[in-house]
């Protein structure tokens, strides 16, 4: 099928078809489908945050669950993943222009001695396409480039990710040098990683465990809610 009868089809589709097919086209990991798809839909009239949410935030939140119950593996993901930035691409200066909901800024690393970053890739790009800010220290990270990055970026949240049972006690490292320095209750400590379970996360002090990107983000809206309600008491 060429690319003109592609681009027929897609502009097309009533809205209550495209955006279960650029779920799809997410889901197969199809940039240029999903670029048309977005600009389809803006000239629609649709508001960019309302594509954020509805389509791309909606297909990677089944991307994440599908790969965390085994059915997608790490290069779909990444596939995936490369499609919503795609779209991306498209709405974060239409996002920033129309003043969209920021929920709050995360800071988010692999631990040190880890180099594993696809699962932290996925909730950092979750993250950001449900409206947080996401300053992504990549893999290796010592407690200092925590610490230092969330006071410079004045964050709200601490995600630290592991995919090694030898790395996962340096999380809380991290935690008890929060402690030390009397910041702890600054920050709201978020982790996740194969190896981890809710039961460590409690262990090591932290506010919650994440068993994938999809709780990640709902667990970082409640406890930035609770935050703001907090700060109004």
């Amino acid at each position: 099928m060429s690319d003109e009868e592609d681009d027929l089809i897609l502009s097309e589709l009533p809205d209550d078809e495209l955006v279960p097919q650029m779920m799809d086209d997410l889901y197969d990991g199809m940039k240029d489908e999903i670029a048309e798809a977005v600009n389809i839909l803006l000239e629609r009239g649709w508001e960019p945050y309302r594509i954020l949410t509805e389509a791309l935030v909606a297909g990677m939140t089944i991307v994440g669950n599908d790969f965390r119950d085994g059915i997608l593996f790490v290069p779909e993901v990444l596939l995936a993943a490369g499609a919503m930035k795609e779209g991306m691409n498209i709405l974060k200066p239409l996002l920033a222009e129309t003043g969209a909901p920021k929920m709050g800024k995360m800071v988010i690393g692999t631990v040190k001695g880890d180099i594993h970053d696809i699962g932290k890739n996925l909730v950092a790009m979750m993250m950001e396409g449900a409206g947080f800010d996401i300053v992504d220290l990549g893999i290796n990270n010592p407690v200092e480039n925590y610490l230092d990055t969330a006071r410079a970026e004045d964050a709200d949240i601490v995600g630290m990710s592991a995919l090694l049972t030898t790395t996962m006690p340096y999380m809380k490292v991290v935690i008890d040098t929060m402690k030390e320095q009397g910041i702890r209750d600054d920050y709201i400590v978020l982790v996740g990683g194969a190896p981890l379970n809710e039961e460590f996360g409690r262990a090591i002090g932290a506010d919650a465990y994440c068993r994938d990107a999809a709780v990640a983000v709902e667990t970082a809206k409640e406890f930035i809610a609770r935050k703001h309600n907090q700060a109004r008491a």
